[in-house]
């Protein structure tokens, strides 16, 4: 099983001779750091375990100044050594990276008094009650304190023993899910190329895997893997990792940016979280105070909104909360997060992960601290319950689901599958997921879209989809409401004519004053029928309104009396049928059929010529060819 080992505690306290005196490997590897004897940079190392497991080391620098790169290398370790200098005693440092371990959910610690050759024993006793005081309200206080000196060897048996003991008595980390791995390191090597460095905090990588860089996008293939600097087949979960990669002269990658599995697609500046505020935090976290958010080895700078009747966090306190960051970045649910304020003065606190792309809150949303409880310490089929139905507020592919909860795709549909609130809807070779609640809503829904249509339209034969669509609450996706609508028809619930839907008993109604009309209305149709009057006219001759026509128009138009030739002119079914069949006899010996013969042969106007003409072309009476026209060989439709 891998494991990672990090150090943390109050610069020159002794953390990087204390991983030499533990490894055998220094791990400044800096001129300044030689020159200066402080730690700037990250250092790694291994570890051998007595068992031939070997774990990885990263030496983070003590510094204030540095407290970046303390973060980026103490995220993923399973086991913190704290230095804690037997002359110096707790300093503020250490106190700093103690609340930034605990809110990290680093789960073992070791608190190593260093130096102990330069204290007397008194002195010990006193340093040890400090640490107890420290790691009061952590959950490192029954954590091991083990006195050191690397000078003397005094000690070093006893803490090679308790980190042995701590990560074997551990609980294995999940391999499961994507190949996650934050970048700590990224520089170009002579021979080789691009080498980026890190923990891998999720799956498995092998050399011609292909990658992408997240936030940015690019695609890099993996030429070589090593762990703790020798070539392996395959790294995994919990290893430190080297990578050599396809790429650019410069790298392409940063620190901060994320190497994943092409599968992990979305990434977010606006995400969902349990934040709890230390009690060194100097002061109440407030609604939608500005600070920096430390995830994984990136930071940016954010906002937090404090979610429920909060308008601020003391300290000690926790709560909900989402977090809007400067630019988006990949995050994933149960990722840790660090909150420092603005100038990077202090630690606020942390927390994790529950929604990484969640939406905009209202204030008062309705039973929004019972969802974020339930994401928050509910199971993956729990999350996978809430999460279903929420994409556009009906229906969710897969592939957003895999990434919420990090699991493969097969272990998530079978997953979805034993679910009983959960529907499958097959779409076009692609299955979507929604809420067996949500599905009778949109059912209900569109079927009393269709009866309010029918109560106010009783002489239309349907209703037309996309209008359809709109009424539908929620207003599903095109092809979901399609989905919707065929299983509906299968079930005789609703019938489809052409491009229009209706419920299945629906029967059209006609009254003896709308007969009447459509007599009026055929009569003006008839009386010049291949120059008729537009609806305009119609309106003004009929005295029917604009909505009351167009509904008489369509009842005479699916009983085959009329025919629409364009938006504003119907003509009579009797008069284009004639129309067909004098050109039929009489145009084919006339070469092309022109707007001006066509004028003149049928006695109309171009007003009517040109639609009249681009109808029969549609009905395939007639081809365009240049300006004029010729009858197609079929004879038409």
């Amino acid at each position: 099983m891998p494991f990672v080992i990090g150090t943390a505690g109050h610069i020159d306290h002794g953390k990087t001779a204390l991983v030499k005196a533990l490894t055998g490997q220094d791990t400044d590897r800096l001129k300044e750091e030689k020159a200066r004897g402080i730690s700037i940079e990250l250092g790694f190392a291994h570890f051998d375990l007595p068992d031939g497991t070997q774990a990885g080391v990263v030496d983070v620098p003590g510094h204030e100044r540095f407290i970046r790169t303390m973060l980026a290398g103490a995220h993923g370790i399973d086991l913190a050594l704290f230095a804690v200098a037997a002359d110096d005693g707790v300093m503020p440092q250490t106190e700093e990276h103690v609340d930034i371990v605990h809110l990290l959910g680093v789960p073992h610690a070791i608190f190593v008094i260093t130096k102990v050759d330069l204290a007397p024993a008194t002195r010990l006793v006193e340093v040890e009650e400090e640490i107890a005081v420290l790691a009061a309200g952590t959950a490192y206080e029954h954590s091991p304190v083990v006195p050191v000196s690397v000078v003397t060897g005094h000690g070093l048996e006893r803490l090679r023993a308790e980190i042995a003991t701590v990560l074997h008595g551990g609980r294995a980390r999940p391999d499961q899910g994507s190949f996650r791995l934050p970048v700590d390191r990224a520089f170009v090597l002579q021979g080789h190329g691009l080498v980026v460095t890190g923990t891998a905090l999720s799956g498995e990588v092998r050399a011609g895997d292909r990658l992408r860089c997240r936030p940015g996008g690019q695609e890099l293939r993996v030429r070589r893997v090593q762990v703790h600097g020798a070539p392996v087949d395959a790294a995994r979960s919990g290893q430190r990792v080297a990578l050599n990669l396809s790429g650019n002269e410069r790298p392409p990658v940063e620190r901060g940016d994320v190497l994943c599995d092409e599968a992990l697609t979305i990434t977010s500046s606006r995400f969902d979280a349990w934040l709890e505020v230390r009690p060194s935090s100097g002061g109440p976290l407030r609604n939608h105070q500005r600070v920096r958010v430390h995830l994984g080895t990136a930071e940016r700078f954010g906002r937090v909104v404090l979610l429920g009747s909060h308008d601020a966090l003391p300290p000690k306190g926790a709560g909900y909360c989402q977090i809007v960051v400067s630019e988006p970045w990949l995050v994933m649910r149960g990722d840790h997060v660090i909150v420092r304020d603005e100038t990077a003065r202090r630690t606020i606190g942390g927390g994790v992960v529950i929604h990484p792309w969640a939406a905009r809150h209202r204030k008062a949303e309705a039973g929004l601290e019972e969802t974020l409880a339930r994401l928050h310490h509910g199971t993956i089929t729990d999350a996978l319950a809430t999460l279903v139905g929420s994409g556009d507020g009906v229906a969710m592919p897969l592939a957003p689901l895999c990434q919420f909860v990090n699991r493969p795709a097969a272990a998530v549909a079978a997953e979805l599958a034993r679910m009983p609130g959960v529907r499958a809807i097959e779409l076009e070779g692609e299955t979507l997921y929604t809420t067996a609640a949500t599905w009778r809503r949109l059912e209900d829904g569109l079927l009393d879209a269709l009866r309010r249509f029918h109560a106010a339209h009783p002489m239309a034969a349907g209703m037309e989809m996309e209008a359809a669509r709109d009424a539908t609450p929620g207003r599903p996706p095109p092809r979901v409401f399609r989905a919707l609508a065929d299983e509906l028809l299968r079930a005789n619930r609703v019938a489809r004519e052409a491009s229009l839907v209706r419920l299945a008993s629906h029967v059209v109604q006609v009254s003896g004053d709308v007969r009447e009309l459509s007599g009026t209305i055929a009569a003006l149709l008839g009386r010049t029928p291949l120059s008729p009057p537009d609806l305009k006219q119609l309106e003004a001759e009929s005295g029917a309104g604009g909505a009351r026509l167009l509904e008489v128009l369509r009842l005479l138009e699916r009983d085959g009396r009329v025919v629409r030739v364009s938006p504003e002119l119907y003509v009579s079914r009797t008069a284009l049928d004639g129309l067909k069949a004098d050109l039929r006899a009489h145009g084919a010996g006339t070469g092309d059929i022109t707007p001006a013969w066509f004028r003149d042969r049928f006695g109309t106007s171009r007003k009517y010529a040109i639609p009249l003409l681009e109808y029969l072309d549609r009905e395939g009476v007639t081809l365009r060819v240049g300006n004029g026209r010729r009858l197609r060989p079929t004879g038409g439709r």
